[in-house]
């Protein structure tokens, strides 16, 4: 039986920008190959989001749906499939709708949950999203219905199958944004009153999660060892939080060269974490936070 994993003692930060434009890079999904999964562009008019591949040292190659306005490229998993969303208009984020898709041997697929309105309430845009994946092909995304609420889902690659919905019982709003090799997923959900909280799912059994002192909890990356990583905002500053399912310990990190706020997307089984930061000028750049020193690392 494998031993608990502790929190890292100490973690190396690396900024990683595409230099197609080095001021918005979002990195979302990393495998155990160390695969990255990200794109850059804010996706404001005029700055469209574009997804790639991010093999290190430094090499940025382009994933985008084709023939779309823009693509986040949110998840992959170690089996070479992707997954993520496309826009097919570049207005505004308020107005672009969104839709679900995964790419597998080169081949993009669209995938939109059946529930997913097509004509929502004045002022919801169309929002379907594919986030993460496991190695058994089971995707994890989410969709908002007619009055803007989200509901979690999953979606068989191999099959075509989509769950039901997946709802937090202590949600108006629930996205499902990680799934492990196990079946456990992690989230976030908001409640009645507006609030955001982590939550993990074991097969239908819900935890919510809140980091200590925080106003805003986010689970967004699971890996097969019970590490969870999001973010947690305490006295209005953005930490990037890792949260150990088995030992219930939080640990919150930021980036050196972070100006106030640090979000961690994603984890591997080896502990490299994803994410992204702002920095002093006000970009966002893409961070990798690779463990330097574990503890008892897997019984080790």
């Amino acid at each position: 039986m494998q031993s608990p994993k502790p929190s890292p003692t100490t973690f190396t930060f690396q900024t990683f920008d595409d230099p197609a434009d080095p001021t918005f890079n979002n990195l979302m999904g990393i495998n155990n190959s160390g695969l990255i999964a990200g794109f850059y562009g804010s996706g404001d008019a005029g700055h469209p989001n574009q997804g790639y591949l991010l093999t290190r040292p430094d090499t940025f190659t382009p994933v985008d749906f084709p023939s779309e306005a823009q693509t986040q490229l949110t998840g992959l998993n170690n089996r070479d499939i992707e997954v993520g969303y496309f826009y097919p208009t570049n207005n505004g984020v308020p107005v672009d709708n969104q839709f679900g898709f995964y790419e597998k041997d080169g081949v993009f697929t669209a995938v939109n949950n059946p529930e997913t309105p097509t004509q929502p309430d004045p002022g919801v845009i169309i929002e379907n999203q594919l986030i993460g994946i496991n190695d058994h092909n089971i995707a994890v995304g989410f969709f908002n219905d007619a009055a803007g609420n989200s509901h979690g889902y999953t979606y068989n690659i191999d099959t075509g199958k989509f769950s039901a919905d997946i709802n937090d019982p202590l949600a108006m709003s629930t996205v499902t944004a990680a799934i492990n090799d196990t079946g456990r997923i992690a989230g976030f959900y908001t409640d009645s009153g507006g609030a955001i909280h982590g939550f993990l799912d074991d097969h239908g059994h819900f935890t919510t999660v809140d980091a200590p002192g925080a106003t805003t909890t986010e689970l967004l990356g699971l890996n097969d060892h019970g590490e969870a990583v999001g973010e947690a905002v305490v006295d209005g500053i953005t930490h990037g939080l890792i949260y150990d399912t088995k030992t219930g310990a939080f640990t919150m990190l930021d980036d050196p060269n972070a100006s106030g706020f640090t979000l961690f997307n994603g984890l591997n089984d080896k502990g490299d974490i994803v994410g992204f930061y702002q920095d002093a000028a006000g970009n966002t750049d893409g961070l990798l936070a690779t463990p330097s020193q574990w503890s008892d690392w897997h019984g080790v």
